[in-house]
């Protein structure tokens, strides 16, 4: 029996990365989960990796979809009878170079899938489900959130966004749901490849620790922050850095 038995989560952006590490972890721990990703066939291939339909529902669509959240908030209490957890992990970046070059449309997107989605769906499971049976929620930010991210920059406001979201949604939605966030920084993942191809080595010697992050670093993160170890935790942004924030560095 793990920690988390009986509880179910909904994660979003989960077919790989950061996002389908998390929904191992949870369900190492035994929850249930419901994962989002816009491409139905890697998605499908998470949900068999993650131990298949008796654990984990698949359901693609866009984070920022209206329709599609209604649709996964609704078949996940029809699948699994309850959400005790969101994990906001959808996260989009379709710009680099200078933020006064990023164009108004584009920053839009960004804002509207890093920021708008996540209130979106927290609205959606409070109102489903944990207005009135409690929960937790961990946002997944970014330390680009927390300081000068040079190429990066409209990602990193959208992120000190959430990170500010994170702490309205704390105040608001106390004390029945907590709501927390993980600031990881550079993970090795498909969505961070840019940061670090053809130098790794260069850019974890800027680290600490002397390495990058890999997804199971963060999950066991959003794992403690939704586990009741963590009851008494809200409004917080835990930073999953390898120590780079502590001085120089990506």
């Amino acid at each position: 029996m793990g920690e988390l038995t009986d509880r179910v989560a909904i994660v979003t952006g989960a077919s790989r990365g950061i996002g389908f590490g998390v929904a191992q972890a949870l369900v190492a721990a035994g929850a249930k989960v419901t994962i989002t990703a816009r491409k139905p066939d890697p998605l499908a291939e998470a949900v068999e990796k993650l131990g298949g339909d008796a654990v984990a529902l698949g359901i693609p669509g866009k984070a920022d979809d209206t329709a599609h959240q209604d649709e996964v908030v609704k078949r996940t209490l029809e699948t699994f009878g309850r959400v005790d957890f969101l994990v906001n992990n959808t996260g989009i970046n379709p710009v680099y170079g200078s933020i006064l070059d990023v164009e108004p449309s584009a920053a839009a997107k960004i804002l509207g899938v890093n920021v708008l989605a996540p209130l979106a769906w927290t609205r959606k499971v409070r109102d489903a489900w944990m207005g009135e049976h409690g929960g937790a929620i961990v946002n997944v930010a970014s330390i680009a959130g927390l300081r000068t991210s040079p190429g990066i920059g409209m990602y990193g406001v959208s992120k000190a966004a959430l990170i500010r979201l994170t702490t309205e949604l704390a105040q608001e939605l106390a004390p029945s749901i907590r709501v927390n966030a993980v600031a990881p920084a550079v993970v090795k993942t498909a969505f961070a490849t840019a940061l670090y191809a053809d130098r790794e080595e260069e850019v974890a010697a800027a680290y600490p620790m002397k390495r990058l992050g890999v997804p199971s670093d963060v999950a066991g993160a959003v794992k403690f922050l939704l586990s009741d170890e963590a009851g008494w935790i809200t409004g917080q942004t835990l930073v999953v850095d390898g120590g780079v924030t502590l001085g120089g560095g990506l």
